[in-house]
């Protein structure tokens, strides 16, 4: 999306107050659990995580914790601990977040230097496919969403971050930091 059309700060955060994330929601777990369980797949007991954009129902921390995983929680409008920006994780998840970065090669790179090598990256997006469906797609009609990508975009990003990939299933990637 062309920046002219970008939100103000308060009017997005605004459109996340409608969102319902409700952590205890069977419903919202059950659509989490397509990037929760294959990441709990890959990883260690035990690890260490980062809830990268949690939003204000940080509901898949929640489960990871339930899991036996250790989370930190980063959301610039609801949990905007920088402390959370300061160190390395073993895993990283972002939820239906990379679809408002403003500047996504600046936070894919930060997101790099934030995972340990052998670490996990675990993003759930709704993909594009089709362009001649893209005018009465409904995931763009989101006046927060400002970027969107395809599996094959993802594969580029994997390839300027050295980073393997997989796609377990629709929309969700996994990409990997090797050692």
């Amino acid at each position: 999306m062309a920046q002219v059309n970008w939100l103000a700060p308060e009017e997005e955060r605004a459109v996340y107050n409608l969102h319902n994330n409700d952590p205890d929601d069977t419903g919202y777990r059950s659509f989490l659990e397509k990037l929760a369980l294959p990441m709990l797949a890959c990883i260690q007991p035990g690890a260490c995580g980062l809830d990268f954009g949690c939003g204000p129902g940080p509901a898949l921390a929640k489960m990871m914790r339930e899991a036996g995983m250790g989370v930190e929680l980063y959301d610039p409008f609801f949990y905007p601990a920088e402390s959370a920006l300061s160190r390395q994780y073993d895993f990283i998840t972002c939820t239906e977040v990379v679809e408002h970065l403003h500047y996504p090669a600046k936070v894919f790179s930060q997101l790099n230097g934030l995972l340990k090598p052998g670490g996990w990256l675990g993003i759930m997006t709704c993909f594009q496919t089709s362009d001649d469906q893209f005018d009465r797609w409904h995931y763009r009609r989101d006046p927060t969403h400002v970027v969107f990508y395809r599996e094959a975009t993802l594969n580029v990003i994997a390839q300027r971050m050295g980073w393997a990939m997989t796609v377990p299933c629709k929309d969700v990637v996994l990409f990997y930091k090797p050692l």
